[in-house]
């Protein structure tokens, strides 16, 4: 399997392609630490101008939280958290789900993660969106109780 091929396909036109890939490599990253090597890789995406971009690089990155021996994870966290300012609540709602991915194993970072959660301004959201972002807060901060 080449990786450099299906790094690649995440920023690719085809969306379904695109996101049939993330699928493929989350599953990768549940499995074995083999994309652990770019998970700065991931935080740069975090920053695409395409907000799809920015959901799969944060949702891997996330994923990577289990390998992460050597710190990256915490050395890129605050500039990746970002995506919590998205102006897509979509790419907010995923990036809080991929968070719950990261908690379990980053104890350590909860209070980094707590603090930007909290200071999130939901107002900026249509009021169809705000009380599902809401929601989606109050089960990251349960999980990080």
């Amino acid at each position: 399997m080449d990786l450099e091929l299906l790094l690649s396909a995440l920023t690719a036109k085809d969306t379904k392609c695109a996101y049939g890939t993330l699928l493929e490599l989350e599953r990768l990253s549940d499995e074995s630490d083999c994309l652990y090597p770019y998970t700065e890789r991931f935080a740069d995406m975090t920053e695409d101008r395409a907000y799809a971009v920015r959901c799969r690089g944060f949702r891997l990155f996330c994923r990577q939280a289990r390998w992460d021996d050597g710190g990256v994870i915490d050395r890129c966290l605050d500039r990746a958290l970002a995506i919590l300012e998205d102006e897509k609540p979509t790419a907010v709602r995923q990036a809080l789900a991929a968070l719950l991915e990261l908690a379990p194993y980053k104890r350590a970072l909860w209070p980094v993660i707590r603090a930007r959660v909290e200071a999130m301004d939901l107002n900026r959201y249509r009021d169809t969106m705000a009380p599902l972002i809401e929601k989606d807060i109050r089960r990251l901060l349960d999980a990080m109780e």
